[in-house]
């Protein structure tokens, strides 16, 4: 399927409109950024391995229930998806306490957590992503209660199933950002899932593989994000 028009370009990917009105085009870039773009950088191939990881775990997903944006991987850096109006909130859920939560709290980085935190973010990058809640949400008319409902319960859901795949695969999942979007009657789980959207901890080491090594100048970030995609295909 050919790209068309390009409807979309943030920090990390861009979409395309395709022949087919309901079907775009995903195409992961090797941008990085970090700190609402004012630190802004390349992590080499960092698009062909998000693009392969996401993949693997919009599959994932879909075979356990949760209904998602993907429809296939194209190439190394392409994917098909359902066409989705983005429901402006970023959720993030939290096992471990890292970033925003320590900062936030002034909780120690690394308290793992008696159970998961679940927080909201307001998608606007002028206003910084402030965090809110269900009040605010439904003030800014930004999703309905049964849509926030459901969008908890799947979030929820999706943490479950993340942190026993990557549990065997040695991996402590610490936190993610997930994204939902409106498709027709439907609401599906969008955007990607990513050393770029998560924070992974190796199990035995507690050696940060994702965007963080970018983020404070830790070095090997290339590295990181392989070893990631290494150990979903072994």
């Amino acid at each position: 399927m050919e790209k068309g028009k390009m409807v979309y370009e943030g920090k990390a990917k861009r979409v395309y409109e395709t022949a087919d009105p309901e079907i775009f085009i995903q195409e992961f870039k090797d941008d990085a950024t970090a700190f609402d773009a004012t630190k802004k950088g390349t992590i080499q191939q960092k698009g062909v391995v998000n693009n392969k990881i996401s993949a693997i775990l919009f599959k994932l997903l879909e075979s356990k229930g949760i209904e998602t944006h993907f429809v296939k991987q194209l190439d190394d850096r392409n994917m098909l998806i359902k066409k989705v109006k983005i429901i402006p909130l970023e959720v993030t859920m939290r096992n471990i306490v890292a970033g925003g939560m320590s900062r936030l709290l002034g909780i120690k980085e690394g308290m793992v957590l008696e159970e998961p935190v679940l927080e909201y973010h307001y998608k606007d990058d002028s206003l910084h992503d402030p965090l809110i809640n269900d009040y605010h949400a439904r003030a800014l008319k930004l999703a309905s209660d049964e849509e926030l409902d459901f969008i908890k319960k799947r979030s929820f859901e999706i943490n479950n199933i993340l942190k026993a795949f990557f549990d065997k695969r040695d991996l402590c999942l610490v936190d993610f950002k997930l994204e939902f979007g409106r498709s027709r009657d439907k609401i599906l789980l969008a955007d990607e899932i990513s050393p770029d959207t998560c924070r992974f901890w190796d199990k035995n080491t507690q050696e940060k593989l994702d965007k963080d090594r970018f983020r404070r100048d830790m070095g090997k970030v290339e590295e990181a994000y392989h070893e990631v995609l290494k150990r979903l295909t072994a």
